[in-house]
């Protein structure tokens, strides 16, 4: 009997910000996963890597000010640094939760790319905020290489493009690791973004959001559920005001309609709300689960968070 595939998306809570946070978190994290596990699912893992991959870009940025004649990093290198410091702790930690429940399966980080749109909307309206502060000069410099900048608290930031993904260039390996029944860590951080220029790839100087990406890393898989672990157990209309309502079970067409209606936070529950409609499509299989991360009671035949089905 075929397995059961599902893609967990795990948020900011799942991983922690610093790189000692980063290491108890994903000792958790590894308990919840390690439940859909031995429950016998397929699991594919990916991640977000906001405050990592702001970290790496703002270290290598003040490494090239202060040794002017090192090449600064392009923001592609960075998610692809991110994407190999998560996984390292993240498989290791599942690795060793699997072992201690006696099971053996092997876990894999895949450096993954995800194809983005050179003429996306996104690029001529950058909207995510990276790097350090900078000053006024700097921000001119910036600006001269074609870069945008955004006035913030204390002098000004970079501002780069959020491209909706099109394709994951290893989405085979992906596959074959599936297939041969073992865990999957991909698109860390929405993955590395990449223009296809005929026969090679570049680096785009941008982030995917991570939770669209988790929804096309599922849909390409052939996932039945993509499971959404975030910081809330559930989505809510009128969120953090009298007229709060939580809500158990939302059809596709009830979401979209929440979402023109402006119920779900931009860049926080909104992409989690379009993940899941562009992963469930018109499929009446595909369900996604949006709920809070909590080892014990990370059930799927009776889940705790918002349903959405078609």
């Amino acid at each position: 009997m075929k397995k059961k595939r599902i893609v967990i998306a795990l948020g900011h809570h799942a991983l922690g910000t610093t790189l000692p946070e980063q290491k108890i978190a994903t000792v958790k994290t590894a308990k919840a996963i390690a439940g859909f596990i031995k429950n016998d699912y397929q699991v594919v893992i990916t991640h977000g890597n906001g405050p990592q991959v702001g970290m790496i870009h703002m270290a290598m940025a003040e490494f090239c000010r202060i040794y002017p004649e090192y090449t600064s990093t392009p923001m592609s290198v960075c998610s692809a640094m991110s994407q190999g410091y998560i996984g390292y702790d993240l498989q290791n930690a599942i690795r060793a939760e699997l072992l201690g429940r006696g099971i053996y399966k092997p876990v894999s980080t895949v450096l993954t790319q995800v194809v983005v749109d050179p003429y996306d909307d996104a690029f001529y309206h950058p909207t995510k905020i990276i790097g350090r502060v900078m000053s006024a000069e700097e921000a001119q410099a910036e600006e001269n290489k074609g870069n945008y900048v955004v006035k913030a608290e204390g002098g000004y930031r970079r501002i780069i493009a959020a491209p909706k993904p099109i394709d994951i260039i290893e989405i085979e390996s992906v596959r074959a690791l599936l297939d041969a029944d073992q865990i999957v860590i991909a698109c860390g951080g929405g993955g590395i973004p990449v223009l296809q220029q005929a026969n090679n790839l570049k680096g785009a100087s941008a982030v995917i959001e991570k939770d669209l990406a988790a929804a096309k890393l599922a849909d390409l898989v052939d996932a039945q559920t993509l499971v959404i672990l975030t910081g809330v157990e559930k989505a809510c209309l009128h969120y953090g005001t009298p007229q709060e309502k939580v809500l158990d079970e939302l059809t596709t067409a009830q979401a979209a309609k929440y979402l023109e209606e402006g119920q779900f936070e931009a860049g926080s529950m909104e992409p989690k709300i379009q993940a899941a409609i562009s992963f469930i499509g018109n499929s009446a299989i595909r369900r996604t689960i949006i709920t809070k991360l909590d080892s014990d009671n990370l059930d799927l035949a009776e889940p705790k968070g918002t349903v959405i089905r078609k």
